[in-house]
């Protein structure tokens, strides 16, 4: 049966796993790769480590780690008065966009509720031009308040509960987009490496925690030492109030370019994708990329490290989206890559600094 990456993406986004309780959403990726790679692993941490061995083995052994992170933005309930549920925001999500919006509450039982909002009729004047904080989101699950504390507890998670919607020019809508939509990447050239001789073994990890810090790429990687990794996360489209420099959607995945980034990796891919007429975008970035790249780059004595990019809109928030067309790109460029590593590539210590 052939791959429907469309539908894979649609299980991954509707799927609820916050930064640091990624359990639930690391089974759903398990059982996506399970016939895909030949064994697995788990750091410490919780991330998933999907061990594909290489089809041409190389005297000595190299492995490449491809990284994306599962876990995703969320609330946190932090007091529960007359039955309504006040919380507070977990790895950055922004309170404006949750006003009006369908939440699921990981009760002691899941719990479907809405983030509700004060009538406008009722509101000061002070207050009508206004976003509030996120101290001021309050949540209704349509309970007497007895019935509230008996199954929500302080502390509970609360994540957007958005299904996948289509839109037209293959863009898909969603919450979690950041960053499962780059799972599903993985998982799509971990298909097209089916029909492809690699030599280098493939370290496929949904790390965790990236939006907390960043820090299950870390742990991985340590744990996996591989001699090179390509970290994959999503980056800013154009749309109005972005400012600065943006990828175009649907004009294929970014190739990131700067001091995060191994120059003999960004070379390798730009080339690569060249050589099968993939297009791909170049984003220059001076510094920090504020991705488990940056993480990788400096686990043990330093990883050459890459960063493939997905372009988002809305990002951050409960309809975050992409292009399809973008993702199958970037599933196409990511395995042309792998089968084009050899026994040369990298073989200089120099080549490490």
């Amino acid at each position: 049966m052939p791959f429907d990456l469309k539908e894979h993406l649609k299980h991954l986004v509707e799927s609820h796993s916050p930064s640091g309780h990624e359990a639930s959403i690391r089974e759903v990726i398990r059982t996506a790769w399970t016939p895909l790679v030949d064994s697995f692993e788990q750091d410490g941490l919780g991330s998933l480590i999907g061990i594909r061995r290489a089809t041409r083995p190389l005297s000595t052994p190299r492995k490449i780690m491809l990284a994306a992170h599962m876990d995703e933005i969320a609330l946190m309930v932090r007091d529960i008065v007359d039955g309504f549920l006040y919380v507070q925001c977990v790895a950055g999500l922004d309170p404006r966009v949750m006003m009006a919006q369908p939440v699921l509450v990981h009760g002691r039982q899941m719990l479907p509720g809405v983030v509700a909002t004060v009538p406008p009729h009722a509101l000061r004047e002070s207050e009508r031009n206004k976003y509030p904080d996120a101290e001021s989101l309050m949540i209704d699950v349509g309970l007497p308040h007895d019935e509230v504390v008996r199954l929500v507890r302080i502390g509970d998670l609360v994540t957007p509960d958005t299904p996948l919607l289509e839109m037209e020019g293959d863009h898909l809508v969603g919450k979690a987009m950041d960053d499962r939509a780059c799972v599903a990447i993985v998982t799509a050239a971990l298909h097209h490496l089916q029909d492809m001789h690699h030599s280098w073994d493939v370290y496929a990890v949904a790390t965790v925690q990236e939006e907390t810090g960043l820090f299950g790429a870390g742990t991985a990687a340590y744990h996996i030492n591989p001699d090179a990794a390509i970290a994959l996360d999503v980056t800013f489209a154009p749309q109005p109030g972005v400012n600065g420099e943006t990828s175009e959607i649907n004009s294929g995945p970014a190739i990131a370019l700067g001091a995060n980034i191994h120059p003999r990796l960004y070379e390798h891919l730009t080339a690569t994708a060249k050589k099968y007429e993939i297009k791909y975008q170049v984003d220059p970035i001076a510094g920090a990329t504020g991705t488990d790249a940056w993480s990788i780059q400096i686990a043990r004595e330093g990883i050459p490290t890459a960063l493939l990019e997905l372009p988002l809109r809305n990002m951050h928030s409960p309809i975050e989206t992409v292009n399809l067309k973008d993702m199958e790109r970037a599933a196409r460029l990511l395995a042309y890559a792998i089968a084009g590593l050899d026994e040369t590539f990298l073989a200089a210590q120099d080549d490490k600094e």
